[in-house]
């Protein structure tokens, strides 16, 4: 990576500072999550909507999904945050929009079966790249060494246990 990518890596980062977003990452979200749950964007592009952990109001996430295997995953480029805490507080019962709404159940992915799906997202969604740190190009044992800071969760029907 040149020094133009690392400077633009680093101001990127620099908006979730602690793992949280700052001003204009929250407004950008709230603009991606209702540009992502038309049909105006790529169908990998979508909203994760699942209630507060601790409000139980609907709470809307802009993100990208991977695809492996004909199977198709979430992966949290911050690492634990908030929208993962929700899944887990809602126990995986969720909600896609793109276009419609999806009843979802999303499943988390064992540490030691992350890395080709971290891989995968970090070649299909730029926007991941400065978060995971991993080149894309770089072989999947390297996303190993980052697969336990990066929740990995399996979208499946609701109906699916």
């Amino acid at each position: 990576m040149g020094w133009f990518e690392q400077a633009r890596a680093e101001r990127l980062r620099r908006h979730y500072a602690g793992g949280r977003g700052d001003a204009f990452a929250r407004r950008a979200a709230r603009f991606y999550s209702a540009l992502h749950g038309t049909w105006l964007t790529p169908a990998r592009w979508v909203t994760l909507e699942v209630p507060g952990r601790r409000s139980g109001k609907p709470t809307r996430f802009p993100l990208g999904m991977a695809d492996v295997d004909g199977r198709w995953y979430l992966v949290s480029m911050l690492g634990e945050c908030a929208w993962v805490w929700n899944v887990r507080a809602a126990d995986g019962h969720a909600v896609l929009r793109h276009g419609r709404a999806r009843r979802v159940r999303l499943v988390e992915v064992p540490v030691e079966e992350r890395a080709p799906v971290i891989r995968r997202i970090v070649q299909v969604a730029p926007g991941t790249r400065p978060h995971v740190g991993v080149d894309r190009h770089e072989p999947v044992e390297a996303f190993e060494a980052v697969a336990a800071d990066h929740p990995v969760f399996q979208v499946l029907p609701a109906d699916a246990s």
